[in-house]
């Protein structure tokens, strides 16, 4: 039975695992619908292993199409660049260090297709340690596009990894910029007149680190979310007294030791 035809884009830089790296390309070859292709970008220059890794895989699953950067660009540009040689309208996010289950996107396809409306299809996601069978976490979000809106006012409101969209709508806003990429783009995206839509259900198995938690503290960080705060005040997603508030809250959620942020990302932000 035909389907909507999509592609499947991905990021590595020279510093991920070459397990991870496996598992995740793993994931997305052993979909119940396969993708119709699949464009890794090599952010800059990778060890051996890793490019080892990727040849075996592209001589197996012709699928996988590799585009190299010369220079470690970082996320969102390496995402953009990734975007153009995209040859299909919908297109599937995946992390290289993350694990899609079996039938996300025979579940997000099956949505496009019987909602052909929206713009971008996201699911929940489980966060493990170490192995899929240790889940710390499940990160559930809102699921009707008019819920999604009034959460994006505070928080993030889609799960990038496990995130479906057009390339259309993407290109249109202006693709990822800045920091943090993926909310700055759901912020243009919502200004833009796109609708959202969150599968409620986990379809993606993401990697957490305490590591990760303790990254998002500091002063830096806390300077730059600001700032996104503040770009997204200019831009109309809310008011000035949600700008004071969303300050007041972020900059001291940075700022608190890595314990009391560790226990705060996961027992009250998550489920």
């Amino acid at each position: 039975m035909s389907h909507t035809a999509f592609s499947v884009l991905l990021s590595v830089y020279s510093k991920e695992k070459e397990t991870y790296l496996i598992d995740s390309l793993n994931s997305i070859i052993n979909q119940t619908l396969p993708p119709n292709e699949i464009i890794l970008v090599k952010d800059g220059p990778l060890p051996d292993k890793l490019n080892d890794i990727i040849n075996s895989f592209q001589t197996h699953y012709p699928i996988l199409k590799v585009i190299s950067l010369k220079q470690n660009q970082g996320l969102g540009k390496a995402l953009n660049e990734g975007i153009k040689h995209c040859n299909y309208n919908l297109i599937a996010r995946m992390d290289t260090d993350d694990i899609a289950k079996p039938e996300r996107f025979e579940k997000q396809i099956k949505f496009f297709e019987t909602h052909p409306y929206i713009d971008v299809c996201s699911a929940w996601i489980e966060e493990f340690e170490n192995d899929t069978n240790n889940i710390v976490s499940i990160k559930k979000l809102p699921e009707n596009h008019h819920e999604i809106l009034k959460y994006a006012k505070y928080r993030c409101p889609i799960n990038h990894p496990v995130v479906m969209y057009k390339k259309e709508i993407v290109l249109k806003a202006g693709g990822y910029q800045g920091f943090p990429e993926d909310y700055r783009l759901w912020v243009k995206l919502i200004m833009n007149g796109a609708k959202f839509y969150n599968i409620q259900e986990s379809l993606l198995y993401f990697r957490f680190s305490r590591n990760m938690i303790k990254r998002r503290g500091g002063w830096k960080y806390a300077i730059t979310d600001i700032q996104s705060q503040i770009d997204f005040y200019k831009l109309g997603l809310f008011g000035l007294s949600t700008l004071i508030y969303n300050i007041f809250i972020r900059t001291t959620i940075r700022l608190i030791p890595n314990q009391i942020r560790h226990f705060i990302y996961q027992k009250i932000l998550r489920k």
